[in-house]
């Protein structure tokens, strides 16, 4: 998944999403050692914890996502520190105590190859009983091959107005989604213009990871359905998964 083009339309998106923030921000202040942040985007998560105190190494694979995250921190007076790579191939010259892998991260990798190759990786830069957590999405979806409009309306300053429609397709076998997504922009001259951009995310059941995360040698995680705590039930959005280097 390239997200160098997807980057504004990510922004627009998920700026605002807040549910995981002080969930991780306890995580890494109980860690009390720097943090290892595995897909950080455009810097959400990474410079919430970075104003708490917590210096965190935020891992991106995206040039764009990390041009703009280092932008927007610098308007709020915030230095984050980025570095480019890949989950399965980055090396670093340090270990910590805590990794992090916020918003689905784990979803773009596609194979058990690249998952065994990402959580094996990841382990190695952690420190002995180094923690990693994590959380991914529950794969419930809308409805397939269907143009939607999910209420996602972005108004410039400008006066434009940014639609956001999308199209899912399901590929069970290999356990794909994959959005489509049409940005609507109409200007003040009602004169529009669209840009479309394609996401797919591998999503996983709960066991499969538990065993994922075992064959990469970590301990078996305690996994809760919600950033509060409480079980994993049919109707939990998202799982939680806390585990350590074994």
């Amino acid at each position: 998944m390239n997200y160098d083009d997807f980057a504004d339309l990510y922004d627009h998106q998920y700026d605002l999403y807040r549910d995981d923030l002080h969930f991780y921000a306890g995580v890494a202040e109980r860690a009390g050692g720097p943090v290892l942040e595995i897909g950080a985007g455009t810097g959400r998560v990474t410079a919430f914890l970075a104003r708490r105190g917590v210096r965190v190494v935020g891992l991106e694979p995206s040039a764009r996502m990390i041009e703009r995250g280092r932008a927007r921190a610098a308007e709020s007076g915030l230095r984050l520190e980025f570095v480019q790579g890949e989950a399965g191939t980055f090396r670093l010259g340090e270990r910590f105590p805590l990794a992090i892998a916020p918003f689905n991260a784990l979803m773009h990798l596609y194979t058990p190859g690249e998952q065994l190759a990402a959580l094996e990786n990841i382990r190695a830069h952690l420190t002995p009983g180094g923690q990693f957590v994590f959380d991914l999405y529950v794969p419930r979806y809308g409805e397939m091959n269907t143009l939607r409009h999910e209420g996602e309306t972005f108004h410039s300053p400008d006066g434009s107005r940014t639609d956001v429609f999308l199209v899912q397709r399901h590929d069970r076998v290999r356990q794909h989604v994959t959005t489509e997504y049409y940005a609507d922009t109409t200007a003040p001259d009602s004169t529009l213009r669209r840009r479309h951009y394609t996401l797919t995310q591998r999503y996983y059941t709960r066991f499969e990871m538990e065993w994922l995360l075992r064959c990469a040698g970590f301990e078996p995680p305690r996994v809760t359905g919600s950033f509060q705590g409480g079980p994993l039930t049919e109707t939990s959005d998202v799982m939680v998964f806390q585990t350590r280097s074994g």
